[in-house]
């Protein structure tokens, strides 16, 4: 009888070799492991985002299109009473759990995320100007620090970008669209590749 077991499989793995090809002192993609994620809803009015980063063990962003970091993963804030939390650490039913008790508490509820989305780092000094090409956003390092992050389009996508470093980005696109942004970041790179000398 044939195994018929499911294994896990990252979103993109079948485009892992072709992110891996753009390697550069200038220019790096690179595929993110997937994390435990859960999307908070509370009204900051009753207390609930300082019970949950409590809970969480670190503080969540006060002003909405920022982030902070928890001891394994990220909280960003997506609007007045919207947050997304990650986890490297965590079973995603357990974070969700976690985070869904103490939210509950406070009028509020999480709710698993983690096969939503994936991730994508763009590291390099050329990162941000890659990324301009697709993006209306004003990227420069005095514009968007680190400490941002924003939902914004890259190509014709819906993507959540974040500032980790000047030269250290982090694309998280949700599942479906991840194929089509990952072929647009690796043919948006060739601008950035070494010429090759016949």
């Amino acid at each position: 009888m044939a195994d018929r077991t499911l294994t896990a499989s990252h979103p993109l793995e079948s485009r892992r070799a072709a992110l891996a090809s753009v390697d550069s002192p200038a220019l790096r993609l690179e595929l993110e492991a997937p994390v435990a994620t859960v999307d908070l809803r509370v009204d900051p009015a009753h207390g609930g985002p300082a019970a949950v980063g409590a809970a969480v063990g670190g503080p969540l962003p006060e002003r909405p299109d920022t982030w902070t970091a928890l001891p394994t993963g990220l909280a960003l804030r997506l609007g007045p009473d919207e947050w997304l939390l990650t986890s490297t650490t965590a079973e995603p039913e357990d974070w969700e759990f976690h985070v869904d008790e103490t939210a509950a508490a406070h009028g509020g509820m999480a709710v698993d995320v983690s096969a939503q989305r994936t991730a994508v780092r763009v590291r390099g000094t050329a990162a941000r100007e890659l990324l301009s090409f697709g993006c209306s956003l004003d990227l420069r390092p005095s514009a968007f620090p680190r400490g941002r992050c924003a939902q914004t389009l890259l190509g014709q996508a819906g993507v959540l970008l974040v500032a980790l470093e000047a030269d250290d980005l982090l694309l998280i696109v949700r599942a479906s669209f991840a194929g089509y942004v990952a072929d647009w970041l690796v043919d948006a790179a060739q601008e950035f590749q070494p010429a090759v000398v016949p």
